[in-house]
């Protein structure tokens, strides 16, 4: 007989979807399939037993014998209860047979599968990106190319609105530039872009940053309003100076809003535009009023808001501000080479946290920042994710003990990590010496080997299977390796195993030198002074 299937929890893992996925489909139709599929997920922990119900056998409560007889609806009443008994106690006994235990574990097996496939179809069918080619770059925008989603009449309705609005709106705008206000002060297209303005600097900071989470027709909008933002901003497009100024202003902190760099490069792009035909028309004697200008205040907001990213680290002393009016404004010149020259200051914060440790050379500071982060992910069994506890960890985990980091090879078991000194810590599994601190102890923090004669390690490599050895190459050429030595893979002339890092003897280190020499020669197309 099946054994009983008690009630049990799902708990459907995510990165366990592809492997349901590919499951074979006849297997599910054989009850020794269903068997091995419904061992997977228990052993998976996808599905949870709970603890047993106690059985009630109960029944209804019947008139004692020596009662007097009973009417004929108390004799329908009492039959209803004896029935409903028999009932409930037959559908317990059928749900715990062989045949409704198997029922019962296809069911769990066949809902996993449809819920891995549903899965990735429905991360297939999500919006996707719109792609940004070079056509599209100007400013033109595919509708058809943001979703592949079937549209319905309602979706269509929906966008014949708001494009059609958004296209009556961009007319009453030129329009009303065209006239002349009805009154001082008053100017229909200044004031929407003047509302847009203020609606935009009380978003929180990057509130669109997220393109995944906007719709398409976000997207288009946004790709409409900038388009016509950035015609607006020439001198000769026939906007006023006001309206040509907020039209800057309102670019900026959508670009700042989405926090891409793209978006960033454009509008510097577009100011440098705007320069060039104002400085033209400075020559030609055409200007009749400042042009290419922007609000100080405005343009130092969203700079400040930027800089504050960079934390306490940043050399305030480098900061530089575009020159302020009298008026309260300043160039766009100015402000698009204080924005480039801040975006370069960020891109060159972040690139110190990636740098590679080939361009790290000997007496060098270190160019890796001191606050990188590390991530973690996978089995912990030998605390080789320094992570105090030897559970998996399924998504990426930030981890503080690796903050200074230059290089971390994974092993065997175990973590080496370089850091910026050139110096070499390990942790996890210790046996055959794989860690190289001299013993075959597990190490659950990170350790600092010693090297003999001291030396400053620049990579790393250590092995992914057999009983472990690593080997380690410096900056002078030099190549040490330890842990197990079967088959002479250390390089030591033996088949010993080597607690501690030793250095190989012979050629082999002469020849990485003179290699490593050569390559810097290469790179420096200095090919007369190479001594290799």
């Amino acid at each position: 007989m099946a054994a009983m299937v008690p009630p049990v929890k799902l708990k459907w893992l995510e990165h366990l979807n592809s492997s349901w996925i590919t499951e074979d489909s006849e297997s599910i139709a054989t009850r020794e399939g269903v068997s091995i599929l419904y061992a997977k997920l228990v052993s998976n922990k996808e599905v949870v037993p709970l603890p047993q119900q106690v059985l009630c056998l109960k029944g209804p409560q019947l008139p004692d014998f020596e009662r007097e007889s009973l009417s004929s609806d108390e004799q329908d009443h009492y039959l209803d209860a004896l029935l409903s008994s028999q009932l409930a106690l037959a559908k317990m006994v059928c749900s715990d047979s062989p045949f409704a235990g198997a029922l019962r574990k296809r069911l769990l097996v066949l809902q996993r599968v449809f819920y891995a496939l549903s899965n990735k179809y429905h991360d297939k069918g999500k919006v996707k990106q719109q792609q940004h080619s070079p056509e599209s770059s100007s400013g033109s925008t595919d509708v058809h190319s943001v979703s592949e989603r079937p549209r319905s009449s309602t979706d269509a309705l929906i966008e014949m609105g708001v494009r059609t609005g958004l296209s009556l709106l961009f007319a009453l705008l030129r329009q009303s530039w065209m006239m002349p206000a009805s009154g001082p002060g008053l100017s229909l297209c200044n004031d929407v872009i003047h509302t847009a303005i203020e609606v935009v600097s009380s978003l929180p900071p990057l509130s669109l940053a997220n393109e995944s989470k906007i719709p398409p027709m976000g997207l288009d909008c946004l790709s409409q309003v900038t388009t016509f933002l950035k015609g607006v901003t020439i001198p000769n497009s026939g906007a006023d100076t006001l309206g040509r100024r907020l039209a800057s202003e309102l670019l900026l902190g959508l670009a700042a809003q989405r926090g891409s760099l793209r978006y960033l490069l454009e509008w510097i792009e577009m100011a440098l535009n705007a320069s060039a035909v104002v400085n033209t028309m400075e020559k030609t004697k055409l200007l009749q009023s400042p042009e290419g200008m922007i609000s100080f205040d405005c343009f130092m907001s969203i700079l400040m808001q930027m800089r504050r990213s960079l934390g306490s680290s940043a050399d305030r002393s480098q900061w530089r501000e575009p020159t302020r009016t009298s008026d309260g404004l300043c160039s766009l010149y100015e402000a698009a080479l204080c924005l480039f020259e801040e975006v370069c200051r960020m891109a060159s914060d972040y690139s110190r946290t990636c740098a590679s440790p080939d361009s790290i050379q000997t007496g060098d500071a270190p160019i890796v920042s001191e606050t990188c982060e590390v991530y973690v992910w996978g089995s912990n069994s030998s605390h080789q994710l320094v992570e105090g506890t030897q559970e998996k960890i399924l998504q990426p985990k930030l981890a503080p003990s690796f903050s200074d980091a230059q290089t971390i090879e994974a092993g065997q078991y175990c973590t080496f990590v370089i850091s910026t000194d050139g110096s070499v810590r390990a942790c996890g599994k210790g046996s055959y010496g794989r860690l190289g601190l001299g013993d075959s102890n597990n190490q659950s923090t990170l350790k600092k080997l010693t090297f003999e004669p001291h030396r400053s390690i620049k990579k790393v490599s250590s092995s992914k299977g057999s009983d472990g050895h690593t080997l380690a190459f410096t900056t002078e050429g030099e190549v040490f390796s330890w842990g197990d030595g079967d088959y002479g893979k250390l390089g030591h002339g033996n088949s010993s195993t080597q607690k501690y890092p030793k250095l190989i003897q012979g050629p082999l280190w002469i020849c990485f030198s003179k290699a490593l020499k050569f390559v810097d020669c290469l790179w420096a197309r200095d090919y007369q002074q190479c001594r290799c």
